[in-house]
């Protein structure tokens, strides 16, 4: 349980890390995701709405209570890896395609440890 525990915290703690860091940069997007988006056929209005979406995201991952928000949290990250998978490969941009989906792997994995927690914790012989 213990060892669950600690790569649970470790998985997430940095993937939340990671995206509070994208949520800041988008809040204050650069020329060149501006130019993403442009390219996409995105608004660049949709930079502050995944920005703050990110944010939000990101601290419900690291707080204890609020399984349900924290199961939407995830289900929020898994539509934007995949969602920017996709316009990635509808323009044909192999960086773009990938770097989500490796996000979305360790995602998955933060995810899976935290359900692998909760059993453990649940079941009456690990007491």
């Amino acid at each position: 349980m213990k060892k669950i525990k600690i790569a649970y915290w470790t998985v997430t703690i940095l993937f939340a890390l990671a995206m509070l860091q994208s949520g800041i940069v988008q809040l204050i997007p650069t020329e060149g995701s501006k130019e993403v988006m442009t390219l996409l056929g995105y608004p660049i209005y949709l930079l502050t709405i995944l920005a703050i979406a990110k944010l939000l995201g990101a601290v419900v991952l690291v707080m204890g209570r609020f399984k349900t928000l924290k199961e939407w949290a995830y289900a929020g990250f898994a539509f934007d890896f995949i969602g920017a998978s996709a316009s990635g490969a509808y323009i044909g941009e192999i960086q773009i395609i990938i770097g989500p989906l490796v996000f979305l792997a360790v995602m998955f994995l933060s995810y899976y440890l935290w359900k692998r927690m909760e059993q453990l914790m649940m079941s009456p012989t690990q007491k």
